[in-house]
């Protein structure tokens, strides 16, 4: 079966760069060596705000502030810290709409203004999260723009998973060497062909309130994400 492949045997002579004696490589296995984990995330991002109308450019824009301070001060009063909470984008534009003419000639015609602001909240307290949504949509927001989830120290994941993915080359090429009655010789070459860590779920694109019922905690699952990395490696023979 070729999804089986990743312990090709390669018998050719060493590229220049070998770590090893080129005379001891010139025999050698090279591997791929791989290794997965499913973590469950340990920091949620939202981003949330509201969209308002006024009739005047600073009474919209005063309106949709109004209502982002709440949700940043929603989200202090459940201890997030003031650098975990930015704005994500500040908006605002002419509003307009259609007017039917008679005989049916359709125009547009100035109505007042939209203003928008959105605020990102990391929050590590994955458990208050359905609260902070509820309470983001009690304080005025009518726009929920993602829900996503992540690992706040992804690199120590990932280093711990190449040491693993390093272990599993040689665990690999030590079964093919065993397999063709060879010895396993040192280390010739270690790369690393690229590691795979998919982005996090994200659940929810623009979303207009109200989600639930008055009060009602929004429900959210977190779910997992799936780390994977691959380590290269060859390794001299002997007969």
């Amino acid at each position: 079966m070729r999804a089986g492949l990743a312990g090709i045997l390669l018998l050719a002579l060493l590229p220049i760069g070998a770590r090893a004696d080129d005379a001891e490589c010139k025999r050698r296995i090279s591997v791929v060596g791989r290794a997965a984990e499913t973590r469950a995330p340990d920091f949620a991002e939202i981003t949330v705000g509201i969209e308002a109308r006024g009739t005047t450019p600073a009474a919209a824009l005063d309106a949709a502030s109004k209502a982002v301070a709440g949700v940043s001060a929603q989200a202090r009063a459940l201890g997030v810290p003031p650098a975990d909470i930015g704005t994500a984008a500040v908006t605002l534009q002419a509003g307009s709409r259609s007017v039917t003419r008679p005989g049916g000639l359709v125009t547009e015609e100035p109505d007042g203004y939209r203003a928008g602001n959105l605020v990102t909240v990391r929050l590590t307290d994955m458990d208050r999260l359905g609260d902070l949504l509820r309470q983001a949509l009690d304080s005025g927001a009518n726009r929920i723009d993602g829900v996503s989830f992540g690992l706040r120290d992804p690199d120590k994941a990932e280093a711990a998973l190449q040491v693993a993915a390093a272990r599993d080359a040689r665990t690999r090429a030590e079964a093919l060497a065993e397999a063709l009655g060879a010895k396993l010789g040192p280390l010739c070459t270690l790369g690393n062909p690229g590691a795979a860590v998919p982005p996090p779920p994200v659940f929810g694109r623009a979303l207009a309130a109200p989600m639930a019922a008055k009060g009602r905690r929004v429900p959210i699952e977190a779910g997992t994400i799936q780390l994977s990395s691959e380590v290269s490696a060859t390794f001299a023979v002997a007969p």
